[in-house]
């Protein structure tokens, strides 16, 4: 951002692409994908915008999503559905639940012929479950239909490979387990169709080819001046992630897992709680029920009383939520390289002392 800020014009036109195609580069390899069909967004749900924003859908259209999608997400294809007067279908995933299966069931039993796109997320956010994305991919697939993965959390917690996943469009977050800078994201689309992809700002690239790039890098590549430093910087964000544990990245994956599913088992036997899913369906995060002590606590603007009280009594900073029919009161817990077993025992003599 000095360079940036120290010659402009050095930095944003003469010398953009010899740093950014290097990034590109180092994030298919990481992605297992070819770099001529990623580029570059700020976060994951510009690139939700850019996908569902360029569908060509016509009154009576379905487009389907989950109950358990994001919430900025889901504002975006409820838009879309009522700007074109299609129908937007809501498949209602359990939780708790005891299996993958009940997962793919509940979105695949709610696929009609009329179903234009799926929404999926790979990772939820406020349940932490790992969607069975390749059984699903498969049978949209054969069904014809159109597949938009919202990948925000999997890259850094999950090994992914996109060639062998084969979503038709994906869209993933590398400031949250990649560490990479706030406004690092990226958006993958298939060959196919990446014509018709257009980004949530269309620009100087949308008649002005590079020779080396695809017409799809280069509408999304310059949207207007910005500051494209996170972007450059997730080459090295990889790197320096992938080498902090002797086994790298593969590692890395396994320990924040293990650590995760600690984390769960621990809170859930202290404060006499049912693990709402299995370990099999969790990455680095895991999404318990309050105790019954902290369940009827009201509503308190935007971060809930008990939440604030966490932070500033006990220095933990965790998200406290509210959803489910009837709404419970839940908690997520992270697992990354920094933390450790003894950090969630903190965390469940606080919530202890909470429900006192």
């Amino acid at each position: 951002r000095a360079a940036m800020e120290a010659e402009p014009v050095q930095f944003l036109w003469r010398r953009y692409e010899e740093r950014l195609e290097p990034a590109r580069q180092e994030l298919a390899h990481f992605v297992g994908a070819r770099s001529k069909d990623l580029v570059f967004i700020t976060n994951a749900t510009t690139g939700v915008n850019a996908v569902l924003r360029s569908l060509k859908l016509r009154r009576g259209d379905e487009v389907l999503t989950t109950n358990l999608d994001y919430n900025a997400c889901h504002n975006v294809v409820a838009e879309v559905a009522r700007r074109a007067d299609a129908k937007l279908v809501v498949a209602n995933v359990p939780f708790p639940l005891n299996a993958a299966a009940e997962i793919t069931a509940a979105i695949l039993q709610s696929v009609t012929p009329r179903t234009r796109l799926v929404l999926l997320d790979h990772v939820t956010s406020n349940t932490a479950l790992v969607f069975p994305l390749k059984p699903i991919l498969r049978e949209l697939e054969a069904r014809g239909v159109e597949s938009l993965v919202d990948g925000a959390h999997a890259p850094g917690m999950l090994p992914l490979n996109l060639r062998h996943l084969r979503p038709t469009y994906y869209t993933a977050n590398l400031h949250k387990w990649v560490c990479a800078p706030k406004g690092a994201a990226f958006l993958w689309v298939r060959e196919d169709k990446q014509a018709t992809v257009q980004p949530a700002v269309i620009s100087h690239g949308h008649n002005r080819p590079r020779p080396g790039f695809t017409r799809f890098q280069d509408r999304f590549d310059w949207a207007g001046t910005c500051d494209p430093s996170a972007w450059f910087c997730v080459g090295e964000a990889i790197r320096f992630m992938g080498s902090l544990l002797p086994g790298g990245w593969r590692e890395l994956y396994q320990r924040n897992h293990d650590l995760a599913v600690t984390a769960q088992r621990m809170l859930c036997q202290r404060l006499l709680l049912e693990p709402p899913c299995p370990a099999s369906l969790l990455g680095s995060m895991a999404t318990i029920p309050l105790p019954a002590g902290l369940q009827h606590g009201p509503a308190s603007g935007k971060i809930d009383r008990e939440q604030l009280r966490l932070y500033d009594e006990f220095g933990i900073e965790v998200p406290l939520m509210r959803f489910g029919q009837p709404p419970r009161r839940w908690l997520r817990v992270s697992a990354q390289v920094y933390n450790s077993p003894a950090e969630y025992e903190y965390l469940g003599a606080a919530l202890e002392q909470l429900c006192d």
